[in-house]
């Protein structure tokens, strides 16, 4: 398995739920789910695999046992090592410690905002800004239903912190929503 496996941020998550108790790959995706349904849209339960398969090469997780449930086929249940757990700390602690530039499709499409002329740019960000405070609404329910669940808000704290930059966003969006229709924005004048 190539290296670069180990560098996905999967590794992260299934490190994280194996600190919790041992499990077989389904569940981790199930897991994953059902603390963050949109994150977790995003993997690929290949991906998930050959994450696990790379963690078992660098000896992170081991094989514990297998289960098999009615027709079903064998599933393998993998536990964190000692090594896993101190490469989990290891990671936790220097991602929480140091802020990186993370940089989105939004920022890059920001950066050429202008291009939209002021009409088109206050309604493209008056319509994510609708988007957006859609998806926090839906998103607070979901982490509400979550936590109603009996899943321990530590479990779910990331989903807090996603909310956190949503509404940031949606706050940052609309002043400059405003701002633009108000004329204190200043737009380019187009040469030809």
């Amino acid at each position: 398995m190539p290296r670069r496996a180990l560098d996905n941020p999967l590794v992260l998550a299934v490190l994280g739920l194996l600190l919790e108790h041992p499990r077989h790959p389904y569940q981790m995706l199930s897991e994953l789910r059902a603390r963050d349904a949109n994150r977790a849209a995003a993997i690929n339960r290949g991906t998930l695999y050959d994450v696990v398969e790379a963690l078992v090469a660098a000896g992170w997780v081991a094989p514990r046992a297998t289960e098999r449930t009615g027709n079903r086929p064998e599933r393998t249940v993998y536990a964190l090592t000692d090594a896993g757990r101190d490469e989990l700390v290891r990671r936790l602690d220097s991602q929480i410690r140091t802020p990186r530039r993370e940089f989105t499709q939004f920022v890059g499409a920001v950066a050429y905002l202008g291009a939209l002329g002021p009409a088109g740019a206050a309604e493209a960000l008056t319509e994510r800004a609708q988007r957006l405070s859609d998806r926090i609404a839906a998103d607070e329910t979901r982490l509400a239903e979550v936590l109603a669940g009996g899943v321990p808000r530590l479990h779910v704290i990331e989903a807090e912190y996603a909310l956190g930059q949503a509404r940031a966003e949606l706050a940052w969006i609309g002043s400059v929503a405003d701002e633009i229709r108000a004329g204190s924005l200043p737009f380019p004048t187009r040469e030809d």
